[in-house]
């Protein structure tokens, strides 16, 4: 794809002009989401400087880029070049309602960064040292919750459902933005598919909100208020995972839990399936090998942490209460159904503090880190349908090693699965775990630099795969109640860069990064 370089005529390979006016545009729309925590302040009588400010930069900075004439035709690099910005500038602009409310952690710049990249890309990790409505106002609380779901669905989704500008180049974009390895074409126009998108995963947030708040209503979970089933729904389905509770989910009654549980493992499924099933087929939900193979991860990963936790192994110490888990069926499966699909789903939310469990828990919890829901969900890591494809890839190449001579291709779901597909199935994969082993290092070395960060092994591994999974949470240091605030500026920069890349899914961002890229 070549550029037009309309201002002097000359040739350039990338359009970088195209990318950043149509960047504009996406800022300029934006411009509105700060409204919802702005009404939030204004209820609450709260500040609400942190949010016209943000509004004023949106708009400001959109329609600056806006004047640079973005060509209607975005070709193929120049797609790659947005989405890697958006996913990038739009968290430093996120920034503002943090840096200009000027209260807890969140005050100091890298921080504000941290919890901005944490929040879009749906990752879950924090910075905050204080969750609480002492030190942040209810509407600073409710921009973070708002972040992670305006980047559940994806923020070029949503623009390409908006703007009839972007339909032309919309596939590619979505493409490249959207989890898994392609994205599914459900009508035959793109921008009617985004739509629809939208409007499943808006569907599921309200009904997760009425269904929150329901238990508050019946009197089931008193602290379930309206502002917290709000708030917790727009956290569950991009499977985000912050909660305004500085104990996370474990502040709730196990109804609640339960219900949270439903609604992860919904946020984890592929989105097409439900467009489906509305339209009359939902035995096409349980004939996707992708969606059994889903289920069957989360029963399998639920079997072996409910087994540690009923015969009380997989707890190394067990506080107050928690005492009733070993032995008695009912809080041990929610505890480990729930952790499950906060794992799987990479959601992050924390029904227990698993820092008291043991290695053997903990080591199973960070090995279904690297499992990932299903393509076409809010969910991050690996994905289950890449790892079933390697698992069948890895079984053909044993049997055509024993029948050279056979003709047994490939297949996955009824199909079969082409060269091209697998080898891009293992070169992400190849790529995820050089980008993990490498970042562990990283992590664990710039630690000792920390006066008081005193990092083990595996709360650097964790910490690696819960950043560049967004997943959230990992264990030790940075367990589910407490904070990546002790890392250093360094460290804290590292990771929001693996949490940008880990968002696009690695490739997307190092395409742009390599010189090739920009050469003719």
């Amino acid at each position: 794809m070549v550029g037009n370089g309309r201002s002097n005529g000359r040739r350039t390979v990338v359009d970088y002009r195209t990318s950043l006016g149509y960047l504009g545009r996406i800022l300029k729309y934006l411009a509105v989401t700060p409204l919802l925590p702005l009404v939030v302040a204004l209820y609450y009588d709260e500040n609400l400087l942190p949010f016209l400010a943000a509004i004023a930069v949106m708009l400001g900075l959109g329609l600056a880029l806006e004047r640079l004439d973005p060509n209607p035709d975005l070709g193929h690099r120049e797609a790659f070049l947005l989405v890697s910005l958006t996913w990038l500038v739009v968290p430093i602009v996120g920034t503002v309602p943090y840096l200009v409310a000027g209260d807890g952690t969140v005050a100091q710049p890298v921080n504000a960064l941290f919890e901005s990249m944490s929040g879009f890309t749906t990752t879950g990790s924090t910075v905050l040292g204080d969750i609480s409505f002492d030190t942040h106002s209810r509407a600073i609380m409710m921009w973070r919750q708002l972040t992670q779901w305006l980047g559940g669905m994806g923020i070029l989704v949503l623009m390409v459902a908006i703007l009839p500008e972007l339909s032309v180049g919309g596939a590619q974009v979505i493409s490249e933005e959207s989890p898994g390895l392609s994205i599914e074409k459900l009508t035959p126009r793109i921008q009617d598919t985004a739509r629809a998108l939208w409007g499943i995963y808006i569907g599921f947030t309200v009904l997760a909100c009425i269904v929150f708040y329901a238990l508050q209503v019946t009197g089931v979970a008193e602290n379930m208020t309206f502002y917290n089933a709000v708030a917790h729904a727009l956290t569950t389905m991009p499977t985000g995972g912050f909660s305004p509770e500085a104990r996370s989910v474990e502040a709730f009654v196990p109804a609640v839990q339960w219900a949270i549980v439903g609604f992860m493992v919904v946020a984890g499924t592929n989105f097409a399936l439900f467009w489906y099933a509305l339209r009359g087929e939902p035995n096409r939900l349980f004939e996707n090998v992708e969606f059994r193979s889903y289920l069957f991860a989360m029963v399998a990963v639920t079997a072996m942490l409910g087994g540690l936790l009923f015969t009380g192994l997989g707890l190394a110490n067990v506080p107050e209460n928690v005492a009733t888990i070993p032995g008695n069926l009912e809080p041990t499966l929610r505890q480990a159904a729930f952790q499950t699909a906060a794992v799987v789903t990479t959601t992050g939310y924390a029904s227990m503090d698993f820092n008291t469990w043991g290695e053997s828990a903990q080591v199973v919890l960070l090995l279904a880190m690297f499992l990932g829901g299903s393509a076409g969900s809010a969910a991050g890591s690996i994905k289950i349908v890449r790892w079933a494809v390697v698992r069948r890839a890895m079984t053909h190449e044993l049997f055509t090693t024993v029948h050279p001579e056979a003709v047994n291709p490939v297949r996955y779901g009824g199909r079969v699965a082409e060269d091209d597909t697998i080898r891009s199935i293992f070169v992400f994969v190849l790529f995820f775990l050089t980008l993990f082993a490498f970042s562990t290092v990283v992590l664990y070395v710039d630690s000792f630099r920390v006066a008081g960060l005193d990092l083990s092994a595996l709360e650097a591994i964790s910490a690696a795969i819960a950043t560049l999974g967004n997943v959230g949470p990992g264990v030790g240091v940075v367990g589910p109640m407490n904070s990546f605030e002790p890392f250093s500026d360094l460290s804290k920069l590292y990771m929001v860069f693996l949490m940008w890349i880990g968002r696009l899914e690695i490739l997307s961002v190092l395409v742009v990064l390599t010189p090739s890229y920009w050469r003719r």
